[in-house]
């Protein structure tokens, strides 16, 4: 397998982004969506992020996408303006070669040069081993757990919170 190409996506990427998240949505617990959003839908949150002036990254290898990861606002107060909250989603085949993490420390080094100051990660389902391990990986801390709030698949799903610093943090104001 050749190494992996980080671009920005486009329009032209979201069915292919759309497949990955709907396989995620079907058989994963990443997600705690139950049913998976059309295309129409995909294309209207991918503008959304965009046009809110998030990133937005794809990974490629020989020109197919693989996976892809994106940050968005953590919460929509305005308080929360400097905090981002980022998603990762790859091709089940491709998990466990790396990916995830370069697409990650892309996000992060983007989001870092547009001034946000702290990254949180949402992840679905304390079993999530691999996603857990690359945040811890690229800096990330466990913030807390919340048990059982989620219902999927016949059972109860955590949430796992991490959080990362970014650029200067809070050590200094952030320029409006």
């Amino acid at each position: 397998m050749s190494p992996p190409e980080i671009r920005l996506a486009e329009e032209a990427d979201l069915p292919a982004i759309t497949e990955i998240y709907e396989h995620a949505v079907r058989h994963g617990t990443a997600t705690f969506e139950i049913v998976p959003p059309d295309l129409a839908e995909m294309m209207r949150r991918y503008h959304a992020l965009i046009d809110g002036g998030f990133p937005y990254f794809v990974a490629t290898v020989e020109g197919e996408v693989v996976g892809y990861a994106y940050a968005g606002a953590y919460r929509p107060r305005p308080a929360y303006r400097f905090t981002v909250e980022n998603s990762i989603y790859l091709r089940p085949l491709i998990h466990r070669r790396g990916i995830g993490l370069k697409l990650l420390q892309r996000l992060i080094i983007e989001c870092e040069a547009r001034g946000y100051r702290q990254m949180i990660a949402v992840i679905g389902d304390s079993a999530n081993a691999g996603s857990i391990g690359v945040h811890t990986r690229t800096g990330f801390t466990l913030v807390g757990t919340h048990p059982n709030v989620g219902f999927k698949f016949g059972r109860w799903l955590d949430t796992v919170m991490m959080q990362r610093s970014l650029g200067e943090g809070a050590s200094t104001v952030p320029a409006e």
